[in-house]
């Protein structure tokens, strides 16, 4: 194997990796976006909000409460899509590579 096919497989395997920490990361965020929706939902059910402040639980103003939460779920949204932006540049990256050395280990 030459210099240069070694040294694409290598970053072959550093962009797989990449891809996977990336999954991993919009996985974070895909769990963070559930507990927000699930936390909307209670709350619009429910004539109380409380919130959770050090080791103490406060009642809260249930409207600022839903704000926050709204708010806090728009931006998880834009990290997702981000995140599978990167994700699908990263596997047309990868899948190029790919192809470039299997062509190298062909010869």
């Amino acid at each position: 194997m030459t210099d240069n096919a070694q040294e694409q497989l290598q970053r072959l395997q550093m962009l797989d990796q990449a891809v996977q920490q990336l999954v991993a990361q919009k996985q974070q965020f895909q769990s963070q976006l559930f507990e927000l929706e699930s936390a909307l939902k209670e709350i619009a059910t429910t004539p109380a909000a409380y919130k959770i402040i050090g080791s103490i639980m406060v009642a809260s103003d249930k409207d600022s409460m839903k704000k926050e939460l709204e708010q806090k779920k728009e931006i998880v949204e834009l990290r997702i899509k981000t995140v599978e932006k990167q994700e699908s540049q990263m596997q047309e990256k990868l899948k190029q590579l790919q192809e470039e050395v299997v062509k190298k280990l062909k010869k």
